[in-house]
């Protein structure tokens, strides 16, 4: 990679914010232009960062906003392994695969998120507050494995217009085509991840709706338990009532009105509970039956 000075150095902002059917082309002097996407996986965030790729008589020109981790790697590698690579093609080719293999960690980081929220998931009992937080970190799997896909595939367009152009020779050609090979072995992991997080976002969704019956169905329960009862307090209050507990006083009649509305509730909550039971023997037995 090479600088320019700033006078011949165009700015980042006017080599990347183009159109997708004009990133990679060749201009009238020769010189090849790219314009990628590269990951930029943090704790904090996950985006594509656009970078501008001239490459101009066997020299690679870097035109970005930012460092990136792909950038870092790849000059690690080059102080390290002296003669790792000879012109800018090379340089470029080794980006590209050094964005593969970023790429590659980022969705094992998918992957071992999505594990734990699974394990959360499929537990017997999951509460409001920890759906709230499952789908939190559900959607942001998806935008990571989505920004992934996106670009593996704009690095697969790149690598096809090197290709289909001619610009490599047979060594770099078949880098190329590694490359190729590896990306096409991403797919199939982000396609996964994906179905992945589809069946997690439905199971979580699922643990919602039970939460949801369960309390709708205390609500009926309690309906069905205070119903009788508030007949018998809508009798008490009638003036009927006190005609037919004439004679007796007031403290033992409204007395015996309270005892019969709590031994009525509670007939009705145990009487619940008594069929509840009987239906939960019924299907565990039927469950014996067909197994």
């Amino acid at each position: 990679m090479a600088a320019a000075s700033k006078s011949t150095c165009p700015t980042p902002g006017s080599l990347t914010d183009l159109e997708a059917s004009a990133r990679f082309y060749v201009d009238e002097e020769g010189h090849i232009h790219l314009h990628s996407d590269f990951l930029l996986d943090t704790r904090e965030e996950s985006r594509n960062v656009p970078v501008a790729l001239i490459l101009q008589n066997d020299i690679l020109f870097t035109i970005r906003t930012e460092e990136l981790p792909v950038f870092r790697l790849q000059r690690a590698r080059a102080r390290t392994r002296p003669g790792y690579v000879t012109d800018g093609k090379d340089v470029l080719l080794d980006l590209y695969a050094a964005d593969v293999e970023y790429s590659a960690n980022a969705l094992e980081d998918v992957y071992a998120e999505l594990e734990r929220v699974g394990r959360q998931v499929l537990r017997s009992h999951v509460t409001d507050q920890e759906a709230t937080q499952i789908l939190a970190a559900i959607s942001e799997a998806e935008d990571i494995n989505g920004r992934t896909r996106r670009n593996v595939l704009d690095t697969r367009r790149a690598l096809s217009f090197l290709l289909r152009g001619r610009f490599l020779s047979d060594a770099q050609l078949t880098d190329g085509k590694e490359i190729l090979r590896d990306i096409e072995s991403l797919d199939g992991h982000t396609a996964f991840l994906f179905n992945k997080i589809n069946f997690l976002m439905d199971a979580t969704d699922s643990a919602i709706n039970i939460n949801q019956n369960k309390d709708i169905k205390r609500l009926t329960i309690l309906s069905v338990i205070f119903m009788p009862i508030n007949v018998l307090a809508g009798m008490g209050g009638m003036s009927e009532f006190t005609m037919v507990t004439e004679g007796i006083p007031w403290p033992i009649a409204y007395s015996a009105l309270l005892v019969g509305m709590v031994g009525i509730g509670s007939c009705m909550y145990f009487g619940l509970k008594y069929f509840e039971k009987r239906r939960l023997k019924s299907n565990r037995a039927a469950n014996r039956r067909t197994a």
